[in-house]
């Protein structure tokens, strides 16, 4: 990175100091910017702000005031009144930075701060924070979605590369596509996971997690490497009886996961047989066991 793509020293202000917020504050901390503010709803916010970033709570009027760069970093519903609240009340945003840590969200939604003259970026890291010790660790090498006016391109990507995370560029309209590929990847997961889990419970596996640990592993492993070649199991293979099994223990002992089976193996059935991985007269057979049309 040229030294004229890089950020100066910023003074940086945390608006919301949970678990994403801290960790980021901490990250531009390391990176040699100096967290001068934060604030937040929650106890545990607030103790973050302390001991994560270093400094006393306050309000987010007063985080604007005292800072060049404000990471707002609230949940996504919060989001649209906070700016407009800022804006509103006449909070000192003009010439700032203003980063939201939204996926789903564009630029539309700082409009009201751009419009106070401030310098709107979307900087969403692409990591699960769990609020524990090691939320900073995990920053390292993670991808970022950016998005920013072109002028501004420069900064957002620098600031994610001196937190150690690697910039992708998302098109604005593009980003509630992206957040839903990233939300029904990693959020589905731990559904799915935890459900599997309780339902080994069920059937008197002590250590659910020792043994899905390995198999959730190597499938993950498959599919980042193979994509769906990398699928394996009763679907492609176009067992059918075996599915209808699975659907009916799931009727008697889960009917609200039965409906999540069918829905999910439809659409694995109808991506196998788009890829060339499962034969049509198999598909037909998987059709009449999951009771639907995988087409629709």
């Amino acid at each position: 990175m040229d030294a004229v793509d890089r950020p100066a020293r910023l003074a940086v202000g945390v608006i919301g100091a949970g678990r994403v917020g801290s960790a980021l504050g901490a990250a531009l901390a390391r990176a040699g910017h100096r967290v001068v503010a934060a604030s937040g709803v929650s106890d545990s916010s607030r103790e973050r702000a302390v001991e994560r970033l270093g400094v006393t709570p306050t309000r987010p009027e007063d985080v604007v005031a005292k800072s060049d760069l404000i990471l707002m970093t609230v949940p996504d519903d919060v989001l649209p009144d906070l700016v407009s609240g800022l804006a509103g009340t006449g909070a000192a945003l003009q010439g700032k930075l203003v980063a939201h840590t939204s996926g789903a969200y564009g630029l539309a939604v700082l409009n009201p701060a751009i419009k106070a003259g401030s310098l709107p970026l979307a900087l969403h890291p692409v990591m699960t924070f769990t609020g524990k010790d090691d939320d900073l660790r995990r920053l390292t090498g993670i991808s970022y979605g950016v998005t920013a006016p072109d002028m501004l391109r420069p900064v957002a990507e620098a600031l994610v590369i001196e937190m150690e995370g690697e910039p992708v560029w998302i098109a604005d309209d593009d980003r509630p596509l992206y957040h839903a590929a990233l939300a029904g990847a990693a959020n589905h997961m731990v559904t799915l996971v935890a459900e599997s889990s309780e339902l080994l419970e069920r059937v008197g596996v002590e250590q659910p997690g020792r043994m899905l640990g390995p198999l959730l592993g190597a499938a993950l492993e498959n599919v980042l490497r193979l994509g769906i070649a990398g699928l394996t199991g009763p679907v492609v293979r176009g067992d059918a009886g075996t599915v209808r099994k699975h659907v009916d223990a799931l009727i008697l002992a889960a009917p609200e996961a039965a409906d999540a089976y069918v829905a999910l193996a439809r659409l694995t059935a109808d991506r196998a047989l788009a890829a060339g991985l499962l034969k049509p007269e198999a598909a037909e057979r998987l059709l009449d066991a999951l009771g639907g049309n995988i087409w629709t």
